[in-house]
């Protein structure tokens, strides 16, 4: 064993950068493997769960991009970050996994070609009213993610790479083989139609917020009755 190879075996797997965990689970290394795994798996997950929209499907995209990924280690040459190169596998088996599926993928140019009002229409509908949903964080959050869930194929897993997992426009281009011009178009697209229908979302909730219910109404009026006349000895009614 070479010295550089003792002390890279000297130094604890989880502290290894992702180039080296490549490489000692390309040699065999189902410890390296399982870190890089868990270093992974929220931004993988995410990308799986913005093309195929549903949770348990993301999870078998995943796994199985997980077998490809393992399986073509040696191949990796840390040209680019490992974290890329990841997010193109699974984003080619969560799309292949659609075409199995025969599910229709909206390409950029329908998505471009769209009319607004019809993308809105799809953003808002089966909005919940009332204040609970804009009160809660949990479900504020979940409003979020079914607005995101909306939006055209095109522009989704690109606003989730970007947004979400904050990787740079270079390196979404790389993961999916696509122009940077076109990351930066389809971004500013989802951006701005995610807004839309947050604010239209926002704008449905207002009438009903701080709802003014006929249960507190009478609480109200009939304590303040009470006060009256416990302080004036009494009150005709």
């Amino acid at each position: 064993m070479s010295k550089a190879s003792g002390l890279l075996h000297a130094v604890p797997v989880e502290a290894l950068a992702d180039a080296a965990l490549a490489a000692r689970a390309a040699a065999g290394d189902a410890t390296a493997f399982e870190v890089i795994m868990r270093r992974h798996n929220r931004q993988l997950f995410r990308t799986a769960r913005a093309i195929v929209k549903d949770d348990s499907e993301a999870e078998d995209v995943l796994q199985e991009a997980y077998l490809r990924a393992f399986r073509a280690l040696d191949t990796f040459r840390a040209e680019s970050r490992l974290s890329t190169w990841l997010v193109r596998i699974t984003a080619n088996e969560a799309l292949g996994r659609l075409r199995r599926n025969a599910a229709e993928i909206i390409p950029l140019e329908a998505a471009m070609a769209t009319h607004d009002t019809e993308v809105m229409a799809s953003l808002v509908e089966a909005s919940e009213r009332g204040p609970e949903p804009l009160a809660a964080g949990s479900q504020l959050r979940r409003i979020v993610e079914q607005q995101i869930d909306r939006l055209p194929d095109a522009f989704r897993v690109v606003f989730v790479l970007r947004a979400v997992e904050e990787l740079s426009v270079e390196e979404v281009a790389q993961a999916l083989d696509i122009p940077e011009a076109t990351v930066r178009t389809r971004f500013f697209r989802a951006r701005s139609l995610l807004r839309e229908g947050l604010a239209q979302r926002t704008d449905a909730a207002l009438s009903d917020a701080f709802g003014f219910d006929g249960e507190r109404c009478d609480r109200i009026v009939e304590g303040v009755l009470a006060g009256m006349a416990a302080a004036s000895g009494g009150l005709s009614r």
